[in-house]
């Protein structure tokens, strides 16, 4: 038997088979893959499959993610734990082969793909937590982190926005030990890409500054040599990142070979005995002959050694440099500071704009935790979201000269920081941030989408907040948008009214479980006497009255402004308000029954709510009778004052809709 061979056709057979089973999938990636998930796997990632979470193992990216049960046979074969009957049940519900690989539901899955070019700057980002990581621990003689990042893309990759912008980060940022194998096999779903992509993708990206590389993989299907070489130049290239291009026949082996037909629909029952004549494969349905596990134990085998010569290694890292080593360690468990006992993250004594609080408090835990990271799509300046250097802690810029800077100039790329900043998350051993504009938080959607799918605690810096932008006008103010990020679920959504609820919502951040963005204003606020760690629980009584008030003034942010001084001003007209500040919609929900009805009784029919956004996410609270001071409408070029005035956001206008709503319930 050639069990090289074997093996290759192994996992295009139970690619296939699978698919079939499901009669869903795509079969045409994974059949003419194999061979590059094969030698990478057989040869050179470096995966404990005992121990899956191992912090210096390789990270393999499917990105081209609707290929999934070329992952899930390479998981199977190399015994990451999945059965026969996994593969068996591909598709269906409850199993640990869905659609599209999911991080933390497949144990050997690095993150979740599917959505084209995602699964890249995701790559991207673990090289940049890779690199950093290894310039902050690594010490002569103690290469504690020394791995690299492989991933697995195909002409639907290159061709979404996303992926010119991650490889362009990439290469300017020289991330070296990044390979990146470029399946192409001229094929997408509608057809031949010659209607849709004729660039030159070698010249593409060696001016993004990638060393170019191929393998001919049509002439010669199952060249393992030719990529054992293509492999050992990318390894030894440190100085940028490699793409290596494998031309490739898509569905390999199959009577549909080379044709759009097999890159989304199972072959066909007659296709895949075909198919399995064609590449002489004798073997019942999902059966295959021990001496190609035996074979893939081999790889195995080789590291679980790796792991135990690094796990000795760090032993005498730990002797040697014992602070540097606790350090790492706490890192890469992501323990956090006490932030109960840093009081000092809510202190301010003058009115600020909220992007101004968020940067001390951002500054201030900078200090505290050496594994916080991150940037702006070039507008730190304006986001103030970089840390800045003290006498004690330098922070620097992430650079090709300087890997262990922690502030990251990500450039006017907005979807692939997002997604890059998931991966930073998913390698470990860093807490990631991100940076932009409110508005150009759909340009980051889809990242922050999978943010969430994931469960990965990543926090969104997003400032200019709302119509208060002025005089740059409706393209750049904000309207829909906080509704659009309070829709996806496990997304937790930050509006602070001052600097204290600004600090709760930083601490929120970093002790969720979860992505938090932090929705923060260009203007000064005032600081509230009654606000602080209350802003924890997402909503609280921010000024109360006597007895069971009138009515219920409820805001977030800049408009809470509104709110307490209409409270005032209903006072003198013998109304009763509670101001009640909601600067997180999530959290509130979490709260206990009986604390919601505490802040919103339900015997308290009035209601007035107010934010400068949408107000669809208002109307559970509002209630039948209750009135909303909201954005219906695109805003406009005007000085901020005038905006708000124009569009209803004033203390006399809150007044009026209170006064209504009051009417209205008696």
């Amino acid at each position: 038997m050639d069990v090289q061979k074997t093996t290759i056709n192994a996992i295009r057979i139970l690619s296939a088979e699978a698919i079939e089973s499901a009669k869903s999938g795509h079969p045409g990636l994974p059949m003419g893959c194999a061979p590059i998930a094969y030698t990478l796997y057989q040869y050179f990632l470096k995966f404990n499959p005992k121990d899956a979470k191992w912090d210096n193992r390789d990270r393999f990216i499917l990105s081209a993610g609707h290929g999934s049960m070329l992952d899930y046979s390479l998981l199977y074969l190399y015994g990451y734990g999945l059965t026969k009957e996994d593969l068996m049940s591909f598709r269906q519900f409850g199993s640990k082969t869905p659609g599209h690989p999911e991080y933390g539901h497949t144990v050997g899955i690095e993150t979740t793909t599917g959505p084209l070019g995602q699964g890249i700057a995701n790559a991207v980002g673990m090289a940049l937590a890779e690199a950093n990581l290894a310039a902050k621990y690594n010490r002569p003689g103690f290469d504690i982190v020394d791995h690299y990042t492989y991933a697995i893309c195909g002409d639907g990759c290159l061709e979404e926005g996303i992926a010119y912008e991650a490889c362009s980060f990439a290469g300017t940022h020289a991330l070296g030990k990044l390979i990146l194998f470029y399946d192409d096999n001229d094929i997408t779903i509608e057809g031949d890409t010659d209607v849709t992509f004729k660039e030159n993708v070698g010249a593409r990206f060696a001016a993004q500054n990638w060393q170019v590389l191929h393998v001919d993989l049509v002439a010669s299907p199952d060249d393992v040599d030719a990529l054992k070489e293509a492999i050992e130049k990318a390894k030894a290239k440190t100085d940028k990142p490699s793409v290596i291009i494998c031309h490739t026949r898509i569905g390999y082996g199959s009577p549909l070979e080379g044709s759009a037909k097999c890159h989304g629909a199972p072959l066909g029952v007659d296709n895949l005995e075909k198919s399995k004549k064609k590449l002489g494969w004798e073997y019942p349905p999902y059966e295959v002959p021990q001496e190609v596990f035996d074979h893939c134990a081999e790889a195995a085998k080789t590291g679980a050694e790796a792991e135990r010569d690094w796990k000795k290694l760090f032993i005498d890292y730990e002797c040697e440099y014992p602070e540097l080593a606790q350090e790492y360690k706490d890192a890469m468990a992501g323990v956090k500071p006490d932030f109960d006992a840093m009081d000092d993250l809510y202190e301010f004594d003058k009115p600020m704009a909220t992007r101004q609080t968020s940067a001390k408090v951002l500054n201030k835990l900078a200090a505290k935790m050496p594994a916080l990271m991150g940037g702006s799509a070039d507008l730190a300046p304006s986001n103030l979201s970089d840390m800045k250097d003290t006498d004690e802690i330098k922070y620097g810029t992430f650079a090709p000269d300087n890997f262990g800077g922690r502030n990251i100039h990500f450039g006017i790329r907005e979807h692939a920081m997002a997604a890059i900043a998931n991966g930073m998350q998913l390698h470990g051993g860093l807490q990631a941030y991100c940076a932009t504009f409110f508005v150009f938080s759909d340009y980051c959607k889809p990242a922050m989408r999978l943010s969430a799918l994931m469960k990965l605690p990543v926090t969104y810096i997003m400032t200019h907040d709302s119509i208060g932008v002025g005089e740059d006008g409706p393209t750049h103010q904000p309207v829909e948008q906080l509704i659009m990020l309070r829709s996806i679920p496990g997304m937790k959504v930050y509006r602070p009214a001052d600097g204290k609820e600004t600090a709760a919502a930083w601490v929120s951040a970093m002790r969720g479980a979860e992505p938090t963005v932090l929705v923060l204003t260009r203007q000064n606020l005032p600081q509230y006497a009654n606000s602080g760690k209350e802003a924890l629980k997402g909503g609280y009584i921010l000024e109360d009255c006597e007895g069971t008030p009138d009515v219920l003034l409820i805001g977030t942010g800049s408009e809470v402004e509104l709110c307490v001084k209409a409270k005032a001003v209903l006072a003198e007209k013998g109304v009763n308000a509670r101001v009640v500040s909601m600067p997180c919609i999530e959290e509130f929900e979490k709260q206990s029954a009986e604390y919601k009805a505490s802040v919103i009784p339900s015997e308290v029919q009035a209601r007035v709510c107010v934010e400068a956004g949408s107000p669809y996410s208002w109307y559970k609270y509002l209630g039948e009778k209750g009135e909303a001071v909201c954005m219906t409408t695109f805003g406009a070029s005007a000085p901020a004052g005038k905006l708000f005035e124009h569009f209803g956001f004033t203390v006399e206008n809150v007044v009026e809709k209170a006064l209504a709503t009051v009417e209205k319930c008696k």
